[in-house]
């Protein structure tokens, strides 16, 4: 396994988490993420972060309104997580095949007769 210096990844976690003092809009109630087509005239709370937890800061009376609060925030926090590069789809794995030729039994005709036996060499049946 590659693991990579710890430094690179304190980089690399560093500049995913938010700047101190940046706001988010948060839905109020049981549901915390939930996205903001779901009943966007609800009151939303504002959090903001203080460097280690997201702390509420204010309510506003609906989605829009808390967009235009913390509206530069959130397109600060796009532009700082990089997108997934997206190219070609990894190669196909090969499909399964038996490693036996199976043949299904005819099932249109009725299985052979088998020969009757032999009577018994002594006459008769002890």
């Amino acid at each position: 396994m590659d693991d990579e210096p710890l430094e690179q990844w304190a980089e690399r976690r560093e500049g995913r988490r938010p700047a101190r003092g940046e706001r988010r809009p948060a839905p109020l109630g049981d549901q915390m993420e939930q996205g903001t087509h779901v009943d966007p005239h609800a009151p939303r709370g504002i959090q903001e972060w203080d460097g280690h937890q997201w702390v509420p800061v204010g309510v506003a009376e609906d989605f829009t309104t808390a967009a235009q609060e913390t509206g530069e925030d959130a397109a600060a926090r796009a532009n700082r997580v990089p997108l997934p590069s997206f190219s070609k789809l990894p190669p196909a794995p090969e499909p399964w095949r038996p490693t036996e030729v199976f043949h299904r039994p005819d099932t249109t005709c009725p299985p052979p007769l088998r020969p009757p036996r032999p009577p018994p060499a002594g006459g008769r049946n002890r």
